[in-house]
């Protein structure tokens, strides 16, 4: 997830935040209180000019509407074709010669040296290009101008839990969106541990925002159900409709792609990741409109079912925009080839199958594979390879050099046919492999890849009782070798406190820590010690570290490493850990910015989960399942917290609710209860 994003749907600073941000704030409290915002002397000199420009503040009728035509995320300022806007304000003019339309915003009010009268003034922050999306929620709990203000000028809008808020009222305050960003189901609904037909749909979203806000262009979705009723929808409501990206959604299929495509005709990105896609046995590549085509972005990797190539091959060529095209696997190596020879602009590109046809005939001659690849000079991201043969990895070494992110992910490949590529790619901040390429591998990533910044390791076979072919060995060679590592995801069976102490040291600037002991309560496999000290190194050195994902044998110890230092830990992942109730409490009476939290496993009763009772409002989300809960302490945090949605879910073949609480879901919600819950789920 960005963190350019503004969560308006679940608690980002706090559970006041949330509140405020969506409720019209109490206009005694907040017009009588006076909140510090820190502003430093060289800001304060910038400000002067902008507050004495403005003579004539504005009055309280303007104020109502939106007095400004761009916004932090988003730039609002061409309309093309049939692209609704909304009205600009004769007054902007005055305001947008004091910021660049890329300049990320803050509102302040001044008191006029000549009037009483308040003037909203727009400010630029040395890092609010990082900060901005926190700095716009911030500045919206000062006063009721501000609240409104920011309101009138935002046009993203991020909601990380589609149950957090009701489309009704986010329509209702932010009305110049043309970014929505949405998410639905937890995490752990991507390992089957949520029943299907849960909820998270998108239709009652797409139907707000089809009445209030016409002009949407962007949209991008996770984990939610979407039918082909709302992809039609969403076609035809927003006619100057650019952006969809669907990652991890499902409920549609490949007629549903179809009526979206053909009604879309400034439609330039179109991405749907690993998302299930059924297949209708409609062309839905041949219902792009006709003509020069405006997509940037196109991403169908995850798309089970064979394409007509032809008509892609005919998108493509009349794409000259087009930078990113990812291909599904019944696309082969041959077709590929005449995909790059039509586009040696792309910068992005999915490979598909990268083997032959079944179907190509055995006397053709090959095409020169090696010369399509280094024609595609602005090539920097590479993936696919879904059913790899080997022997045509040498095509890609023209471009080694020149890659940023390179995608192996779904290529069983061994170190030997790693390393004359990994040689090259001297650039390479992004590597997604599989254990496949071994120890021995992994030690060639870390002897050239100085540049590293994102590792994953995927297992080939994911059983517990498996022999991982990767261990501490590879693990501390991409320690010592990559010590610019921000983010690491690590599968393996095996591994020692010593190997993780040590990455501690070497990558301190780590942010994301993901270690995946697959084998249940694995300790220290030499020393036969718990993975305590390990994860304790992690959590102590990494002082930057916002999300952590734990396992193997860990006692109530690690727990507490984690609640001593872990103050910027968000997103924190549990499985098969912990002795007792306290290892819960010293994470949530420790880590004050937790925000997720996802349990399986673990020894964790009534009483660790009444620990946190001081801090769920300030929380996203609790996932407790195969825990020790019981249905009367579930019910006690119902009742303690009225504005805490307390789900108990089931297995769908369960007709009764059972004394032990098989999967516990609790979030915020402005909203109370929702209201489309399956048989399986109570809401208590």
């Amino acid at each position: 997830d960005k963190a350019s994003r503004t969560d308006i749907a679940a608690p980002t600073c706090g559970s006041n935040l949330v509140v405020n941000d969506l409720e019209k704030p109490r206009k005694k409290e907040l017009a009588s209180s006076h909140r510090t915002i820190d502003i430093s002397s060289k800001q304060r000199l910038c400000l002067l000019p902008i507050i004495q420009s403005i003579t004539q503040p504005p009055s309280d009728k303007v104020e109502e509407h939106d007095p400004l035509s761009q916004s932090t995320h988003t730039d609002c300022t061409e309309d093309q074709g049939h692209t609704l806007s909304p009205p600009k304000l004769p007054y902007m003019e005055r305001y947008r010669a004091h910021t660049s339309k890329q300049s990320p915003l803050l509102w302040a009010e001044e008191a006029s040296s000549k009037a009483s009268a308040k003037v909203p003034v727009l400010c630029k922050t040395p890092d609010s290009h990082k900060h901005s999306a926190r700095d716009r929620n911030t500045a919206s709990l000062v006063c009721k101008s501000w609240y409104r203000v920011e309101a009138l000028t935002r046009s993203e809008l991020f909601i990380g839990n589609c149950y957090a808020v009701s489309p009704a009222r986010a329509t209702a305050r932010f009305t110049r969106v043309r970014a929505l960003h949405l998410k639905g189901r937890p995490r752990f609904a991507d390992f089957n541990l949520m029943p299907p037909d849960w909820g998270a749909h998108f239709n009652p979203w797409v139907l707000a925002f089809a009445k209030a806000c016409p002009w949407l262009e962007k949209v991008y979705l996770k984990r939610m159900s979407v039918t082909d009723d709302d992809l039609a929808t969403l076609a035809e409501s927003f006619l100057g409709f650019k952006e969809l990206v669907l990652v991890c959604c499902d409920g549609f299929g490949t007629s549903g792609l179809a009526i979206f495509v053909s009604k879309c005709r400034q439609l330039k990105v179109l991405d749907l990741i690993e998302s299930e896609v059924s297949d209708d046995e409609t062309d839905w590549i041949l219902c792009f409109p006709e003509g020069e085509s405006h997509l940037e972005s196109l991403i169908f990797d995850c798309v089970e079912c064979p394409i007509n190539f032809e008509a892609l091959e005919r998108l493509v060529a009349r794409s000259p925009s087009l930078k990113k095209l990812k291909l599904n696997r019944y696309v082969s190596i041959g077709q590929l080839y005449r995909l790059m020879v039509q586009a040696p602009q792309l910068t992005h590109l999915g490979t598909g199958s990268f083997s032959p046809s079944e179907i190509a005939g055995q006397g053709d001659q090959e095409p020169d594979y090696v010369t399509a690849f280094a024609a595609c000079k602005s090539l920097v991201c590479l993936s696919g390879f879904r059913e790899i043969i080997p022997d045509y990895l040498p095509a890609i070494y023209p471009i080694c050099a020149n890659l940023t992110s390179l995608n192996f992910s779904y290529a069983n490949i061994t170190a030997e046919q790693l390393k004359p590529i990994i040689s090259n790619c001297h650039k390479l901040q992004v590597f997604w492999v599989l254990d496949s390429i071994c120890d021995e591998g992994l030690q060639a990533v870390a002897a050239t890849c100085k540049e590293l910044r994102e590792l994953r390791v995927f297992p080939v076979d994911a059983r517990e009782d498996s022999d991982g072919p990767v261990s501490e060995v590879g693990f501390q060679a991409i320690s010592e070798g990559c010590r610019k590592l921000q983010s690491i995801l690590y599968f393996c069976q095996r591994m020692t406190n010593a190997a993780v102490i040590a990455m501690s040291i070497n990558c301190p600037d780590l942010v994301v820590f993901r270690l995946c002991i697959m084998g249940r309560h694995r300790p220290d496999h030499v020393t036969g010690e718990p993975m305590d000290d390990g994860f304790g190194a992690i959590v102590m050195n990494c002082k930057k570290l916002t999300r952590l994902a734990v396992s193997g044998l860990l006692t109530d110890k690690a727990f507490d490493y984690i609640g001593r230092y872990g103050k910027l830990v968000r997103t924190l992942s549990v499985a098969f850990a912990g002795d007792s109730d306290m290892a819960l409490k010293y994470v949530l009476e420790g880590c004050p910015q937790l925000q997720k939290l996802e349990i399986r496993d673990s020894p964790f009763g009534d009483a660790a989960l009444c620990s946190g009772l001081h801090h769920y409002y300030n929380m996203r989300f609790l996932w407790m399942s195969s825990c020790r809960l019981t249905h009367q302490g579930c019910q006690q945090i119902a009742r303690a917290m009225p504005r805490l949605v307390v789900e108990v879910i089931r297995s769908a073949d369960e007709e009764e609710m059972d004394v032990c609480v098989q999967t516990l879901y609790m979030y915020r919600s402005l909203e109370g209860p929702r209201n489309d819950a399956p048989k399986f789920v109570t809401i208590l």
